[in-house]
């Protein structure tokens, strides 16, 4: 176990380090976690207005600021370029999250071609049941890009690495509130990028 919270401590912080510079992307990230932890809580009672939550709210929340406001060029603080860091990376780079995003984009689109997905469901009569199928077929395209990428950590780099990047995915929600809680306060200080001279692996 000991070996576990060492793995899940040095992936966290690769990802804090690479990829959290922005102020602006930190308090994404903030909001993100917590609509997050609504739709941890919607789970247990409506899964698919939990999906539509962590997919509408959380993740282009967070996704936004990956892509629109984090500094892409040469990491001066890590001396790593973007490439060394996107292979770095363990989990979704870049571009893994555009071919998930893309999936997810394409959903609606599917239902709207195919309101039974081919006989998952019964055909919509309102747009709240179209809204609750799609929140549905997000639901299984989020459990299932969770689970490929675990499965695909398991043969590439190990088991353990795999059920460590799934277990930082699933609890990142608590831990970037405890990280990112005071990015809005810097965010109105005018702090654009986190200052960094002497910062130190998170706990």
């Amino acid at each position: 176990m000991n070996e576990f919270f060492k793995q899940l401590k040095i992936q966290r912080w690769d990802d804090h380090r690479y990829y959290h510079h922005s102020r602006i992307n930190q308090t994404l990230h903030l909001i993100s976690a917590i609509s997050f932890l609504v739709a941890y809580a919607l789970l247990f009672t409506d899964p698919a207005a939990a999906a539509l939550v962590a997919w509408l709210v959380s993740m282009t929340t967070r996704q936004s600021g990956h892509f629109f406001f984090e500094p892409l060029g040469y990491d001066e603080v890590n001396q790593a370029t973007q490439e060394t860091k996107e292979e770095i990376k363990v989990g979704y780079n870049l571009r893994r999250k555009i071919v998930l995003l893309s999936i997810w984009a394409a959903a609606p689109l599917l239902l709207w071609l195919e309101p039974t997905a081919f006989g998952l469901f019964e055909a919509a009569t309102s747009f709240e049941g179209f809204a609750r199928h799609v929140g549905l077929l997000w639901l299984g395209i989020g459990v299932g890009g969770l689970l490929f990428r675990t499965v695909h950590l398991f043969f590439i780099k190990g088991v353990l690495d795999g059920l460590v990047w799934m277990t930082k995915i699933l609890t990142d929600p608590f831990h970037d509130i405890y990280l990112y809680h005071k990015a809005p306060l810097a965010l109105l200080r005018g702090e654009l990028i986190e200052q960094r001279g002497t910062l130190g692996p998170v706990a």
